[in-house]
């Protein structure tokens, strides 16, 4: 026996709403799906844009570079750092010139990897012109002309950096990097790595000098002392009433049959956080790594950008590194010093000493100032960003003050300059170099002034036996300090 056909009819009313609702929920799945993709296509392009120009096979690349004239690349006082003249790419007349700003500004055969001369080929070939200024090119017998790129940079104080380096005979030679950058603005005013070469003489590079490495932003160090900044800042947000503790320093750490030493076997006896950290204790800080835990370290290390996936508008820097996972406990007692697995540029040591000098505020580094079309218009202009707070005001300022007693009368005295208030850190990291054993000098620091605003990092790598931070990388730092103050024209406008 058949149903009720109004039973029916209504059962097919529902199910034909059913089916409608279906439709519609699918439909705006779909249209949530596309606009996802649409946001994620402009994230994209706004946050990897620049990394995609700078991709060296793209074809589409090599075929604007042989119809535009690449634009001319600029320091923050207009001096000309790269310009093209018939067909080829030429570069300052000096040669300790060209040599110190090579790593920062690449070369004309993509060597180096990340220079401003690939990462910037979206402006430098013309790719941001707009459709009004290509239909222009059209009826002009000129061929058209990419932007002019004006960088942060001083490359006056670039090429003095390398001067510093073969001033004092415990670095002549030796290869390293340095970074400077005003803490309250974010921009890089000098970046330089050793070795260098020249970008107009390429084939004389021998494969490994390694000299087409970028060692400020590509090499990964382990921080040595410097990283007791972060150590400090963790025992302030874990260890109960440190401030106030007395940590007794014996000369010697055992753990699980491993010792830990200070330099030159030094006993200290009983030292508060601040002579801690002033005398540069080794013991003291395992002590207190051990006692916080290594999930705390590791917690202050990536509120400072450690484990982050750097992705800065300018330029490229290679990630920091703290161990995660389970560690044994001499492990944990070598990273309250620096030591163990922990890896770390020298562009994200000089930010690190930026967020205690403003007032526990991180910013991103900046390298492009400005672009400006061949006429003289502003194409961009990059604004300072906040990066990241990575400890309070309140502790910055107090770590801020153990520095300046670092500077004052610890191990960073050569760092000081008369007329300036100098807050630093010295560090000593021993590593290996193909099966040998070496240390590395470390100076990071900042000038405590809001007319000088500017931070810094120093590394100097395989230092003599005996030598250290203090003796290595501090009297390039006091330099370099010495600088910027008798060039504040040159850096502050």
């Amino acid at each position: 026996m058949m149903g009720d056909p109004f039973v029916r009819a209504y059962d097919r009313e529902v199910f034909v709403k059913q089916q409608r609702f279906r439709f519609k929920l699918l439909a705006l799945l779909l249209f949530g799906l596309f606009a996802l993709l649409a946001v994620y296509g402009l994230y994209s392009i706004n946050t990897y844009g620049n990394r995609w120009f700078a991709y060296a096979r793209n074809p589409r690349i090599r075929a604007q570079k042989q119809s535009v004239i690449a634009g001319d690349i600029l320091d923050r006082n207009g001096v000309l750092l790269a310009t093209t003249i018939d067909g080829k790419r030429t570069y300052q007349t000096d040669e300790q010139a060209r040599r110190a700003i090579v790593h920062l500004l690449g070369d004309d055969e993509g060597q180096v990897s990340n220079g401003v001369e690939g990462f910037q080929t979206a402006y430098l070939y013309g790719f941001r012109t707009s459709l009004a200024e290509r239909i222009s090119s059209l009826f002009s017998t000129e061929q058209r002309r990419g932007d002019n790129v004006h960088l942060t940079v001083d490359s006056q104080l670039c090429t003095a950096i390398t001067q510093y380096f073969n001033a004092y005979s415990l670095t002549r030679g030796k290869n390293g990097a340095a970074v400077v950058m005003n803490y309250e603005t974010g921009e890089v005013v000098a970046q330089v790595s050793l070795p260098s070469f020249d970008p107009i003489d390429t084939a004389a590079v021998t494969s490994d000098s390694q000299a087409f490495w970028n060692r400020a932003t590509q090499s990964l160090y382990p921080p040595g002392s410097t990283f007791k900044i972060i150590t400090t800042e963790a025992a302030l947000q874990s260890i109960e009433g440190i401030t106030e503790k007395q940590i007794n320093c014996t000369g010697g750490l055992d753990i699980a049959g491993q010792a830990i030493r200070d330099f030159g076997l030094a006993v200290h006896e009983k030292l508060s956080l601040r002579n801690a950290f002033v005398k540069s204790c080794n013991n003291a800080y395992a002590i207190m790594a051990l006692s916080m835990g290594d999930a705390a370290l590791r917690r202050t290390a990536e509120a400072f950008g450690f484990n982050d996936n750097f992705l800065f508008r300018d330029l490229v820097v290679e990630n920091s590194v703290y161990p995660v996972g389970e560690r044994s406990d001499f492990e944990v007692a070598m990273s309250g010093f620096g030591q163990s697995a922990i890896g770390v540029t020298p562009m994200h040591m000089c930010l690190v000493a930026s967020a205690i000098a403003n007032e526990g505020v991180m910013m991103e580094p900046i390298l492009l100032r400005e672009v400006t079309s061949t006429g003289g218009t502003q194409r961009a202009r990059t604004e300072p960003r906040e990066y990241r707070t990575a400890l309070s005001a309140e502790d910055a300022a107090l770590i801020g003050d153990y520095m300046q007693a670092v500077v004052s009368s610890g191990t960073g005295t050569r760092a000081r300059v008369s007329g300036l208030t100098i807050c630093g850190k010295t560090g000593s990291a021993e590593s290996t170099l193909n099966g040998r054993d070496i240390t590395y000098g470390w100076f990071v620091g900042y000038i405590d002034s809001s007319e000088l605003p500017f931070a810094l990092a120093i590394v100097v790598e395989d230092i003599a036996e005996g030598e250290g931070g203090g003796s290595t990388a501090a009297p390039i730092a006091g330099d370099i300090f010495e600088y910027l103050k008798e060039h504040a024209d040159r850096v502050t406008q």
